[in-house]
């Protein structure tokens, strides 16, 4: 039987007209959560922005839903690459999804910006499953959440650990925890892992799940997850949303946790550093 809400071409997908309109309602959430605590979102062109100087992570200067005439997306990034460098980001970043013009891709080309990332976009649709192994995160797990995501994303300094302080104070964002002893460390005092996710409108998204290369492998990655679902669930959330990279481990690791691929998403990217200057 076919599925009405899935694209006849692919299966795999959902239709147009329902990709576009999930994609929004997603785009919106990661919009307000790259502005935590300091940023701002609004347009450039016909493009929704957000930055924020404070924010260290991937999420918190992008642009998305790049939608208007050839020309329009032309000019749109053009003024985007000044945008990021206003805020002293090395490159700009573009998140296509069903909201951006389908001829993204030659635009992007022509105007010097390049594909750098493919994606998914999944939606949770499974049972939720808790573990007594995960709790909520306090204000002295902090600095084990920034080791363990610094280590993940090459990222450190102050500023990531500032930010994420603040996002632990913000009552939109959920973070959970998994203590190294409880997973058969000597290192009680150690996190095993952690997971974070943000809730805006009705709309959670699961943003990081980062387990301890030593931890891994024995299901805490999706006790972790499980852990942010039902605490964002709690929190209001309607749906569940958040991205992974196309194919591989990855993939198969949040279909098991219960999600569902709904459309793909392409980030395309722009070195902007000789206007830092």
């Amino acid at each position: 039987m076919v599925d009405p809400l899935r694209d006849p071409d692919d299966p795999e997908l959902l239709d147009p007209y329902r990709a576009r309109e999930l994609a929004g309602l997603v785009e919106a959430a990661r919009l307000a959560s790259g502005a935590v605590r300091y940023g701002k979102v609004g347009r450039v062109g016909v493009a929704q922005v957000v930055v924020n100087r404070d924010n260290p992570l991937p999420g918190g200067n992008h642009a998305c839903a790049v939608y208007g005439s050839s020309a329009e997306v032309a000019g749109t990034l053009m003024r985007l690459e000044q945008t990021f460098a206003d805020v002293g980001r090395a490159e700009a970043v573009l998140y296509a999804s069903p909201t951006t013009v389908a001829e993204i891709e030659g635009i992007a080309d022509d105007t010097g910006w390049h594909a750098v990332e493919e994606s998914l976009a999944v939606v949770h649709r499974g049972e939720v499953r808790l573990s007594p192994l995960v709790r909520p995160a306090r204000d002295t797990d902090l600095e084990g959440i920034a080791e363990l995501l610094a280590d993940d994303l090459g990222l450190g300094g102050t500023r990531l650990l500032r930010h994420l302080g603040q996002r632990l104070d913000d009552p939109r964002c959920v973070f959970v925890v998994v203590d190294d002893g409880i997973a058969g460390s000597a290192e009680g005092d150690r996190l095993g892992g952690f997971a974070s996710g943000f809730g805006e409108r009705g709309v959670g998204l699961v943003e990081h799940a980062v387990v301890r290369p030593a931890r891994r492998r024995r299901g805490l990655g999706s006790a972790l997850v499980g852990g942010v679902v039902a605490a964002l669930h709690e929190a209001g959330a309607l749906l569940v949303a958040s991205h992974v990279a196309e194919g591989g481990g990855g993939e198969r690791f949040v279909e098991a946790c219960g999600f569902d691929v709904c459309y793909p998403v392409t980030a395309y990217a722009r070195r902007v550093d000789e206007l830092l200057d």
